[in-house]
């Protein structure tokens, strides 16, 4: 809750950024176009409510999920905290074929309130390193910091894993045997 999920969002996709607090409700989608190694990638994007009433809404918008932002509050331990269960639920509730290797980024939001900041780095970077070198930006919605390189990761994460998914095996060649029964059926069955 209040950890900037929103104001990221609206920085992002909208370039601009609002002191006013608006809880959200269910969950609100945006989308946005990224140039990504040379090709463009058109990001959905959901903000889904961080309140504990809404968790179980959670599924319907995390199907066919490509890629997943977890965002803590730099200026509250408890945001870092939950991280990891917000990780898990969103797993439990994807339940994607490969969890191991699903693509998550996290966001540490608000680095522009430097006086406030109780999160240190050195902690964030052991969990990321903990998850298989999870990507982990400090972020500044409010600021614009490092925002557009944020969500360029995710475009580049979503697009590889869209891309893994979508090949499909196609044989260089097929060989068809008939047997000697099949065989006897097509000599004395006329065409």
């Amino acid at each position: 809750n209040s950890v900037g999920k929103t104001s990221l969002l609206n920085q992002f996709v909208k370039t601009q950024f609002s002191m006013q607090y608006k809880s959200t409700i269910g969950a609100d989608f945006l989308t946005k176009e990224v140039n990504v190694d040379g090709g463009v990638v058109q990001l959905q994007l959901w903000d889904t409510a961080g309140a504990e009433k809404f968790h179980s809404m959670g599924a319907s918008f995390y199907r066919n999920s490509e890629c997943c932002v977890l965002v803590c509050d730099l200026t509250d331990p408890k945001s870092f905290e939950s991280v990891e269960s917000w990780r898990t639920e969103f797993l439990n509730q994807l339940n994607p074929k490969d969890p191991e290797t699903y693509p998550f980024v996290l966001l540490g939001n608000k680095c522009d309130k430097v006086a406030e900041i109780k999160v240190q780095k050195p902690k964030i970077e052991q969990y990321c390193q903990s998850k298989t070198n999870l990507p982990y930006f400090e972020t500044s919605a409010k600021e614009n910091t490092n925002v557009e390189a944020a969500f360029e990761e995710v475009a580049r994460l979503a697009f590889k894993r869209n891309s893994k998914e979508e090949e499909i095996f196609i044989p260089n060649r097929v060989e068809l045997k008939a047997t000697n029964q099949q065989t006897q059926q097509k000599k004395c069955c006329p065409l």
